[in-house]
């Protein structure tokens, strides 16, 4: 395994980071897998170096945390990375949501009870609250970590003026600042490298990608059970562009002799500024295969069979979910 620093932070993570999506109960997304099946994969991750854990409170209303919290017990606490989000409703109670001090402080205590441990290595709010004064929020994140409830801060899928805004006013009030930015990214959606990654590059803050198979469509099964019940899947990546950037992933890879999630994770893996790429796998086969492309490097002639594909398009986040489909060129 291959460590880096988190940012501009002393901690080291895992170039790959375990998501923690794809367990906890299928009742909450048909292709989530349960504890039985869960809990082998989480183990082999660990064993096979990968320290950092991506977690969220929504992620089967609590339950993956629960099933990862018992997954990690037999490993020693200072050797793992665990990070966790909250912002999305976790029940029909009006407080339950968003980013105001009420709900970070409640969602933080129940994340921790939920994985057995005293404390989070990063906390991120998993999307942009509009509601919630910014200063309430960073003040939030800095008590928690004053308090030893966390140690770092990184946020997620939002606009890079808002991620800025929150930053510098973190800094001007002597408040902690993110130190990572969790944003989708993948050979078919790239809006991220307009602004928001120039941005971490130039302010040193990690950036750890997600969804970097675009949802399952760079995996080359289109009738797996994520590509035919995620009902993002198609809203954000079916158009004609994404699919010729599929085919092109494809060519590639078959002339390597490997398999497209390979290249797909290779290419976001190579792109500048990420520190650790998110992957969500099924199967300890999965992951040795996420493991393999570590050491893959693309060649300028295979990026650009890729990126010759690309156009631009809307950018995603939590408030912009849907685009309007590509023209291929």
């Amino acid at each position: 395994m291959q460590y880096v620093n988190l940012g501009h932070s002393g901690m080291k993570v895992s170039r790959l980071c375990l998501g923690s999506m794809t367990f906890g109960t299928p009742s909450w997304r048909k292709w989530v897998l349960d504890e039985a099946a869960s809990t082998p994969v989480i183990q082999a991750a660990i064993d096979r170096g990968i320290n950092f854990i991506d977690l969220a409170d929504f992620y089967s209303m609590g339950v993956s945390e629960e099933v990862v919290g018992r997954a990690i017990q037999g490993t020693p606490r200072h050797k793992l990375v665990l990070a966790s989000k909250c912002f999305y409703a976790m029940s029909d109670d009006i407080n339950d949501q968003g980013l105001s001090r009420k709900h970070i402080m409640d969602s933080v205590e129940a994340s921790l009870r939920r994985l057995g441990t005293d404390y989070l290595d990063l906390f991120v709010i998993h999307a942009f609250d509009p509601m919630t004064p910014m200063e309430e929020t960073m003040r939030a994140l800095d008590d928690l970590i004053r308090a030893g409830k966390i140690r770092y801060v990184g946020a997620s899928t939002m606009y890079a003026w808002q991620f800025v805004k929150m930053n510098e006013l973190a800094r001007q009030a002597g408040l902690t600042p993110f130190v990572s930015m969790q944003c989708q990214l993948n050979a078919a959606y790239r809006e991220e490298e307009r602004e928001m990654i120039p941005y971490c590059i130039s302010e040193g803050i990690a950036v750890t990608p997600f969804s970097p198979l675009a949802r399952g469509l760079l995996t080359g099964q289109v009738d797996s059970l994520r590509n035919k019940t995620d009902s993002f899947t198609a809203d954000q990546y079916g158009d004609e562009t994404s699919h010729n950037i599929a085919q092109a992933v494809a060519r590639v890879a078959a002339a390597r002799g490997v398999k497209s999630s390979q290249v797909a994770l290779a290419w976001v893996s190579g792109r500048a500024g990420v520190t650790s790429t998110l992957i969500g796998v099924e199967t300890v086969a999965q992951l040795d295969e996420n493991i393999a492309t570590l050491d893959m490097q693309l060649t300028a002639q295979e990026v650009h069979e890729i990126d010759r594909c690309y156009t631009p398009c809307d950018v995603i986040n939590d408030y912009n979910t849907s685009r309007i489909p590509r023209v291929a060129r």
